[in-house]
């Protein structure tokens, strides 16, 4: 990173910390607890799906997991910050679980075991626990905002801050180099099934630990809420609009997808769902490298533009008499102008 990149993050953070303490009105805080919910989230999903190529169509199932396990451990006398590390170790077992198996074998396996555990879970979820999960009321008594919104700050910026690490990381280049072609990496040397579960246990981590944060902030939900399939198609969308395969990606996505769902269920209500369906697919047809990919392209364009040379006056016989090598100022041909 550069000094100027080095600056514009720190003072990003400093405006993120300042937040709550600048703003007392709780409906914005809310706003910015779900966005940084969802940069977690779609930064998680990230890491696999887009640094590693493998499709996660179950990423709920490692949020849920980390809910669960966080909330039940919380409420029984657990230490907040204890519940939260168990609940991400439980998304990072249920994720070792479905993926050894899976990456052993090409093509969807993957893909179609992580969407199975994750309706399983969510349909046992709901049976052994009908009941909606409340605080109890001496923990609704000292209910403050601003402690979960900090943890929800903590948790991207160290969701963010690995997913950095790890990809300027040799294991990081092992990781897209089994992304662009595994058959090659293998033949270099490199365990296509090792980095994958590396990945994935990352992201299965981070996952889950999002999920311990939600347990943490909201005051009362059905359990079976969090395994449901929104959680991973919303973060996949995230991703794919901001740009897979990047950091600053999902952060876009997640800002831009959060706040334009709000004001379109605010005017919309229930159509807001068909309208995210089409915008899905346009960036998919349109926008394959999604905003970032889209403003990079820009970026080179723009550039190509500004480095080509200037034109010639052509003489005054509407003939070019010769090319001149601009390397060598060598004259190449003689070209007929018609």
């Amino acid at each position: 990173m550069s000094i100027k990149q080095v600056i514009f993050v720190a003072l990003v953070i400093a405006i993120l910390a300042l937040l709550p303490v600048v703003i007392k009105k709780d409906n914005i805080i809310n706003l910015a607890v779900y966005v940084l919910l969802f940069v977690s989230l779609a930064s998680s999903w990230n890491i696999l799906g887009g640094y590693t190529g493998q499709t996660n169509l179950g990423h709920a199932a490692f949020f849920g997991a980390g809910t669960l396990a966080t909330r039940f451990l919380w409420l029984s006398g657990w230490p907040l910050f204890p519940s939260l590390l168990a609940g991400g170790l439980l998304a990072v077992a249920l994720a070792l679980l479905i993926g050894i198996p899976a990456f052993r074998l090409r093509g969807v396996y993957f893909a179609i075991g992580t969407l199975a555990l994750s309706q399983i879970l969510y349909i046992t979820v709901a049976n052994t626990f009908p009941m909606i999960s409340s605080l109890p009321a001496q923990d609704l008594a000292v209910y403050q905002l601003a402690p979960r919104y900090y943890l929800f700050l903590g948790v991207a910026l160290l969701t963010i801050g690995t997913a950095y690490v790890l990809v300027n990381s040799r294991l990081g280049l092992g990781i897209m180099a089994v992304r662009e072609e595994e058959d090659a990496a293998e033949s270099l040397g490199i365990s296509a099934l090792r980095h994958k579960l590396l990945a994935l246990s990352a992201s299965a981590f981070f996952g889950g630990l999002t999920g311990g944060a939600f347990a943490f902030y909201h005051v009362g939900y059905y359990p079976q809420l969090t395994f449901g399939p929104e959680w991973t198609f919303d973060s996949m969308m995230m991703a794919y609009i901001g740009g897979t395969g990047t950091i600053v990606g999902p952060i876009i996505g997640a800002v831009f997808f959060v706040i334009l769902r709000e004001f379109l269920v605010l005017k919309l209500a229930e159509l807001h769902l068909i309208v995210f369906g089409v915008l899905f697919i346009l960036v998919v047809l349109f926008l394959p490298g999604g905003f970032v990919g889209t403003w990079g392209k820009i970026q080179k364009a723009f550039a190509r533009r500004s480095t080509q040379p200037e034109s010639r006056a052509l003489p005054s016989n509407g003939r070019v008499d010769s090319i001149v090598d601009p390397l060598t100022q060598d004259e190449e041909r003689r070209l007929p102008i018609k």
